[in-house]
């Protein structure tokens, strides 16, 4: 069984770094796919460029920002549970009602956005406690076991397949909405078929056991506390990024053919691994990093509220019930409006920490879970 070491946790700056290029970069690819809207009309505003901007955007941020989310939920999670145990308290109540709290803040935001993630993070954090008791040893193996992709790989060894009909059917469904409904007619259709479409997504994505991956490697970081400049961290992070970036480079290379479905989530995977290595070994490498990143830390310690805030703003400018973006603006334009999004908020933020020592829903997240 696990216990604490009795080490001071104090905040990790890189983290909240990490999580911001996180918020900032799921919300710069939800523009490009105009908040979940796969339209069949023409275009009216496109250039050249669209392809090769939702090309770079995709290898770069899908699948990886929602990954490193994930991550650094699980290191939190550490963080929050490690600092109960030094204190002789048992968290794992606390943290229970802490996603019960979580699972509320993702209907709010699924009935703005389809596509939330946080519903689905909720319930993945709560299989954090039972794992959370295990010796490190124990925990390593399931993230080994979580990182070969078991479904996918048992998939293609007995040549069974999922079927995804339902999941196409569903999401013709909302993307319906999203492009010719009203408001409220959207909501609903939001809140009735949200969750599954995205517990569906994950399944069809090879998401399904790699997010868990991602909550369980965060939880196993924060115990061998990689994320500080002790000891001999950084080179273990020069190490990651070295070998991360041959097999990318590797891989980039090989058509996966009838093996994609197993090897393009490892391959995010390891894209994914390489982009946290690489900024967490210019953070402490470099000091004109620092002063970089550090605005990126501002907009990561209100990554909830920015989650929120892009969900209503995004769809407001895309859907059909507001400015109906979706069909006016290419790829390349629509990704000139996440920038602006990201700007905006982020001034929101450095307004907000003027004031506040924490922001609006992070702080009422804090209030509720210690009801």
């Amino acid at each position: 069984m696990y216990k604490t070491r009795n080490l001071p946790n104090t905040r990790i700056d890189v983290a909240d770094a990490l999580r911001g290029i996180a918020v900032a970069g799921i919300i710069l690819y939800h523009s490009v796919e105009h908040f979940n809207i796969f339209t069949q009309e023409p275009i009216t505003y496109s250039l050249a460029s669209d392809q090769t901007v939702a090309d770079v955007l995709a290898w770069l941020l899908s699948g990886k920002m929602y990954g490193i989310f994930a991550m650094l939920f699980g290191l939190s999670f550490f963080i929050m549970n490690d600092n109960q145990q030094q204190k002789g308290k048992n968290f794992s109540g606390r943290f229970a009602w802490r996603m019960c709290l979580l699972f509320m803040f993702g209907i709010i935001n699924v009935a703005f956005y389809d596509g939330d993630i946080l519903m689905l993070y909720a319930c993945y954090g709560l299989l954090l406690i039972p794992i959370s008791y295990l010796p490190s040893k124990w925990v390593w193996c399931i993230i080994a076991l979580l990182a070969i992709q078991p479904v996918e790989l048992y998939c293609l060894l007995t040549g069974y397949e999922i079927d995804h009909t339902r999941f196409y059917e569903v999401s013709g469904i909302i993307n319906s909405a999203h492009e010719h409904a009203t408001f409220w007619e959207n909501t609903l259709t939001n809140l009735r078929y949200g969750f599954e479409v995205n517990l569906r997504f994950n399944v069809f994505s090879g998401r399904l056991t790699q997010l868990l991956c991602l909550f369980i490697l965060g939880m196993q970081l924060g115990r061998q506390r990689l994320f500080y400049n002790e000891g001999r961290n950084l080179k273990i992070w020069h190490r990651i990024l070295i070998c991360s970036a041959i097999v990318v480079i590797a891989l980039s290379f090989v058509g996966f053919g009838s093996l994609e479905s197993w090897l393009k989530p490892i391959y995010n995977f390891i894209i994914l691994l390489m982009i946290v290595s690489a900024i967490v070994s210019a953070w402490y490498a470099f000091e004109g990093v620092r002063r970089v990143l550090h605005h990126l830390c501002i907009f990561g310690r209100m990554s909830l509220t920015n989650y929120l805030l892009q969900s209503i703003i995004g769809c407001a400018i895309f859907c059909g019930y507001g400015l109906a973006c979706y069909h006016h603006l290419g790829i390349t334009y629509a990704v000139m409006i996440g920038c602006g999004m990201v700007i905006c908020q982020y001034l929101f933020a450095r307004y907000w920490f003027s004031s506040h020592p924490r922001g609006p829903l992070e702080g009422l997240w804090r209030k509720l879970t210690w009801i």
